[in-house]
């Protein structure tokens, strides 16, 4: 099941941070304010499975422009399609927002996730050299939302 992450979720989704996103992770007061509503522009959604919460998602939204910042699924609930329904709920959810596109960076050297988000209509649009805290590489990709804006 998706759903908005509340203020009960911080805690796991500070550990799920923490455990997928390595050095990049972000510190547990910014998750708890993307959470708890104290950044307006982030929504934050979370898969459970068997009740607990397993993965999330990070998505900001400015103007027709929504950007995928994060999924997290935990090592052990992974290949089970959770990343995918993720990712399709931001999909879902970005146009009432007033999104056109939808962006996201991934490391140049993380094959499986440019494989991912490449199998779900993402193309390369450009690269951000230096982008990670070890010096790696961004790559820039896009996806339309709308019919005539690159569809």
């Amino acid at each position: 099941m998706i759903r908005a992450a509340r203020a009960d979720d911080v805690d796991r989704v500070v550990a799920l941070e923490a455990a997928t996103q390595d050095e990049d992770a972000w510190s547990e007061n910014l998750v708890r304010d993307g959470i708890t509503g104290g950044l307006p522009t982030i929504s934050y959604l979370v898969a459970e499975v068997d009740g607990e919460v397993a993965g999330y998602a990070v998505a900001s939204y400015a103007g027709d422009i929504a950007e995928l910042q994060r999924i997290g699924v935990d090592e052990t609930a992974r290949r089970r399609g959770l990343a995918t329904a993720l990712l399709d709920a931001v999909v879902v959810a970005a146009p009432a927002t007033g999104a056109n596109r939808l962006l996201l960076e991934v490391r140049e050297d993380n094959a499986g996730a440019l494989a991912f988000y490449a199998a779900r209509g993402f193309v390369e649009i450009d690269r951000r050299p230096r982008y990670y805290r070890d010096g790696a590489t961004a790559v820039v990709m896009r996806r339309p939302l709308l019919k005539g804006c690159g569809y």
